[in-house]
């Protein structure tokens, strides 16, 4: 497991975070329903070269989590920006994935941060999106929220698992899971479902071009969630090169394939 001592306060919301290593910067975004424990099998390969900072999402894994909280996309490239800040990051190399890829475009866009690469994989980034269940909560939120606990563990043990292309290991399961559960996590988990929103990529959408810096698009060739179709899409837009698929993965290649994510990143940060 990642350690996450730190806490940040930005806008009213406490951010939990860590980093480890030595040289120069590297951040990792994870993306929903998951956490910053997606990289506890990947960042330890960089720690070599790189200082990296991970953190867990406004509203997500053991960041704070509380009723009326606004979780959404457009909350989380501000508290990336604000991160930035504090960590007085300059260019520093981003891996992002699912809506950890929307709030790096979301702020390199928006908020003018700068990557000195970029590597995003299974990204929410092109609409239409969003699974039969995110449209179902949207429309049923309250009701989810108080379901029975036991109702509740068997369907996000369900749900995690459709992520992946193989059978997700009990240790992963009860990792994601974790957050989710009791009388804090288990509304958290329908309030961050019924806040997405695709205008949040909308906003950004339109103003796609190849970014000023190195980038890599690599998706899950088997992800039921998001196409590989989309990561090609989006591999023309904002890299000029090919998507790169990965085998046998589906939407959390982290579980799936975690050398593939290793390889690009290395072939990134050790390439220049």
């Amino acid at each position: 497991m990642l350690e996450l001592p730190n806490t940040s306060v930005i806008n009213g919301n406490a951010v939990r975070w860590g980093a480890m290593g030595d040289g120069p910067p590297l951040v990792a975004i994870h993306g929903t329903p998951f956490s910053s424990q997606v990289w506890r099998r990947i960042v330890p390969h960089f720690f070599d070269h790189r200082r990296v900072y991970y953190f867990d999402l406004v509203g997500y894994g053991y960041s704070e989590k509380r009723e009326g909280q606004d979780v959404s996309l457009g909350v989380q490239n501000e508290v990336l920006a604000a991160l930035f800040q504090e960590w007085e990051l300059d260019r520093p190399d981003v891996l992002a994935h699912d809506f950890g890829g929307a709030t790096a475009l979301r702020a390199y866009y928006l908020n003018g941060l700068r990557y000195g690469s970029l590597t995003i994989f299974d990204a929410v980034a092109l609409a239409p999106w969003g699974s039969p269940l995110v449209q179902h909560v949207h429309e049923h939120a309250e009701a989810f929220a108080g379901m029975p606990e036991y109702m509740h563990k068997a369907m996000l043990r369900a749900y995690l698992q459709t992520a992946a292309h193989n059978e997700l290991l009990e240790e992963a399961l009860e990792i994601y899971a974790a957050p989710w559960i009791g009388p804090v996590g288990q509304p958290a988990f329908y309030r961050q479902i019924a806040q997405m929103d695709q205008k949040y990529t909308d906003e950004v959408q339109r103003l796609y071009g190849a970014l000023d810096c190195p980038v890599s698009v690599l998706w899950g060739a088997c992800d039921e969630w998001i196409p590989y179709e989309k990561g090609e899409v989006l591999a023309g837009l904002i890299s000029g090169e090919d998507c790169i698929p990965v085998p046998q993965a589906g939407h959390l290649v982290q579980e799936d394939c975690p050398e593939a994510i290793v390889a690009a990143v290395l072939k990134q940060i050790l390439g220049r």
